[in-house]
């Protein structure tokens, strides 16, 4: 019996029907289309996801469900490994083509396409992917890749199709299913929601009202929550696109009148300077896959990962840490699913120059809270605030200085930390200063109700500051950051400096 042909769209981060080329190029075709979103067990049992990440994609899933019924289209959403599904729905069906986008994600899904297309391959099924963002596919040459990136983001929105003849005859879940069973982490708190609609409520009130203040409170965690634009889970997962964004910061200033627009320009001027800059991160990981797992620059290799403490560990990432702005930080984030970019940064510098903790272990904490779990994003900031790149400057960050320069008042601490509620204002960034009576003031016997301070920061970074001069004054070490710059860099050279011998403390 002959079998039925079909071709497919295959969603990855990328749930959404407008801006959406593999859709796009699907419809050209007459071949009904099989609309498929594949939920795969081992990768949610890895230890980088997290059921926070899987909450945003249900309610993606949702409403692309619901966006692709107004185009006549039905979702199917199916359980399993990628392999199996598209075996299975070989044996019944003829596959013309899949239409995907390309994914820099991590090592787990790097394999997984890899096998991918080496079955379609074998199975001579047409497979065509498009590029998701900047990110350029095996890139050339470096010094390439702004000018392609650029001419990407200039290029025209692409129009939602209503001529894609539907498949019905497939059997699938059209919601998303239920999958408690293969979590093997659990989250407390809250998680931004996701979906179409809230990408686009999210990035309009930014543009409206909430990003006047952008640049200003960009580094307070207790005022970006509101001023910073919110969508980075939105970009992560597809649900709304960098051009779409770009498009619409275009419309927004040239809405405005003189006085307005000079206010405005130099905020969204930093929004899409940061949209560059994440797709810089993101081809650093598409060029070189291993900085999931290895230090850019080989000579730091053996720095720290030996030296475990788990005490320290267990610390810093339930917020214990004796240093109040570090530990409102954390459990700001571990709550919240999200943190100012700044506070990211700093909470890494702490874990790694002050504690001494490889940034690999630290990562996969971090990955499981943040609901933008960007792969790309996430290995390179990584190992670049923990100082490993060698081709940046070293970020160290004074956890003291940052508390009273974020939060002068202890507003955010007291929130977060609410052992500290009743300690004075005086000695809310430095409580274990305060004197036993005060103490007993403010009902919070440090050691007791508080911690005290984990390790003394002062000396924590001349040791650490003594084991990287020891390696930056290797024989070799230079050569190597020159390939690095070469092969990761910034071409912005203010930015990324070579070779890596400057520190800069923050």
């Amino acid at each position: 019996m002959k079998k039925s042909e079909i071709q497919i769209v295959w969603f990855k981060r990328d749930l959404r029907i407008t801006d959406h080329k593999p859709i796009y190029e699907a419809s050209k075709n007459s071949t009904p289309t099989l609309m498929l979103y594949i939920v795969e067990t081992d990768y949610w049992s890895e230890p980088f996801a997290n059921r926070r990440h899987w909450s945003f994609i249900h309610d993606s899933l949702v409403e692309l469900s619901r966006d692709l019924n107004t185009i006549n289209q039905k979702l199917i959403i199916q359980i399993g490994s990628v392999e199996k599904v598209f075996k299975d729905l070989s044996k019944k069906y003829k596959i013309n083509y899949v239409f995907a986008h390309e994914e820099s994600g991590n090592d787990w899904t790097f394999k997984r396409d890899i096998k991918v297309r080496s079955s379609f391959a074998n199975s001579k099924i047409n497979y065509k992917e498009f590029p998701a963002n900047g990110v350029v596919r095996c890139l050339k040459d470096r010094n390439e890749w702004s000018k392609i990136r650029n001419f990407r983001m200039k290029e025209n929105i692409i129009p939602t199709p209503n001529n894609i003849i539907p498949f019905k005859a497939i059997n699938g879940s059209p919601i998303p299913p239920k999958t408690d069973n293969i979590f093997i982490n659990n989250f407390r708190g809250k998680v931004q929601k996701g979906g179409r609609s809230q990408a686009l409520k999210t990035i309009n009130s930014f543009l409206q009202i909430r990003g006047k203040n952008y640049i200003y409170n960009i580094s307070k965690p207790g005022k970006s929550e509101n001023s910073c634009s919110r969508i980075s889970p939105h970009l992560t997962w597809g649900t709304i696109s960098s051009k779409e964004i770009i498009n619409m910061t275009s419309i927004k200033i040239n809405s405005l009148h003189e006085v307005e627009r000079k206010i405005w320009k130099k905020n969204i001027s930093a929004l899409l300077s940061r949209l560059t800059w994440r797709c810089h991160f993101i081809q650093k990981l598409e060029s070189q896959p291993s900085i999931e797992f290895k230090c850019m620059h080989p000579y730091y290799e053996g720095l720290r990962e030996k030296q475990v403490n788990l005490k320290f560990y267990s610390a810093w990432k339930n917020g214990q840490t004796g240093y109040p702005f570090v530990d409102a930080c954390m459990r700001f984030l571990n709550y919240n699913g999200w943190i100012t970019f700044r506070m990211r940064a700093m909470l890494v510098s702490f874990a790694s120059y002050d504690l001494w903790l490889d940034w690999r272990k630290i990562g996969y904490h971090l990955a499981q809270m943040f609901t933008d779990y960007e792969p790309g994003i996430h290995y390179s900031q990584l190992q670049m605030q923990s100082g490993v790149t060698g081709i940046n400057t070293l970020r160290i960050y004074n956890p003291i200085k940052q508390s009273y320069d974020q939060d002068p008042n202890g507003e955010f601490i007291k929130k977060w930390v609410p052992e500290l509620k009743n300690v004075p204002e005086a000695w809310i960034h430095e409580p274990w200063k305060m004197s036993l009576n005060t103490q007993k003031s403010s009902k919070c016997i440090i050691g007791k109700d508080y911690p005290h301070k984990i390790i003394v920061h002062s000396e924590a970074i001349k040791k650490a500051k003594s084991q990287f001069t020891k390696i930056m004054k290797k024989e070799g070490y230079n050569e190597k950051s020159k390939f690095i710059f070469t092969k990761l860099g910034s071409r912005r050279k203010k930015r990324e400096v070579l070779p890596n011998k400057q520190l800069k403390l923050l």
